[in-house]
């Protein structure tokens, strides 16, 4: 699956799935190609397999999650919108130490509601799982200008 996303996204110091500083996170980097759609390449090792060799499925939709609900930064990286509908559909078991494509794309985003889209690949470009989400603006309380700078909120270098 050939993606044109070259926009890099923020990442946070602590987030289980970009979190820079986070020791048994997955540390995934982010970017979108400018429009609507978000992609990161990820390799999970052993640490995150459930079944032997395989890798667990709540990590798989943890990635999903990610790229899916980063959709909504997309020409604003303060635009946060948490997931209160994941549906995800597993169609192959990975093996761990595969190299994984991960896409998110949007669907719609009217108002504080928003619909996207998303789906891990395998090297040989077929889908291991798939997902739908709907997706809530981050009520204002929530989603503090101080609340971001504490999240270690930032875009880093390659």
């Amino acid at each position: 699956m050939k993606t044109n996303c070259t926009h890099k996204q923020p990442n946070a110091g602590s987030c289980f799935v970009c979190g820079r500083d986070n020791p048994v996170g997955l540390r995934m980097q982010f970017y979108d190609d400018g429009k609507d759609t978000v992609c990161s390449d990820f390799t999970p090792d052993q640490r995150y397999q459930g079944y032997p060799e395989i890798v667990h499925g709540g990590i798989l939709a943890s990635i999903l999650d990610e790229v899916v609900g980063r959709v909504a930064m997309i020409g604003d990286h303060h635009r946060f919108m948490m997931t209160v509908n994941l549906k995800v559909q597993y169609r192959l078991p990975v093996v761990v130490d595969t190299p994984l494509h991960a896409v998110g794309k949007v669907i719609r985003i009217k108002g504080r509601i928003g619909k996207a889209e998303g789906k891990i690949f395998l090297p040989d470009g077929s889908v291991a799982c798939e997902a739908e989400l709907t997706l809530a603006d981050m009520p204002a309380a929530i989603a503090t200008q101080s609340r971001i700078e504490a999240l270690g909120w930032q875009v880093d270098p390659d």
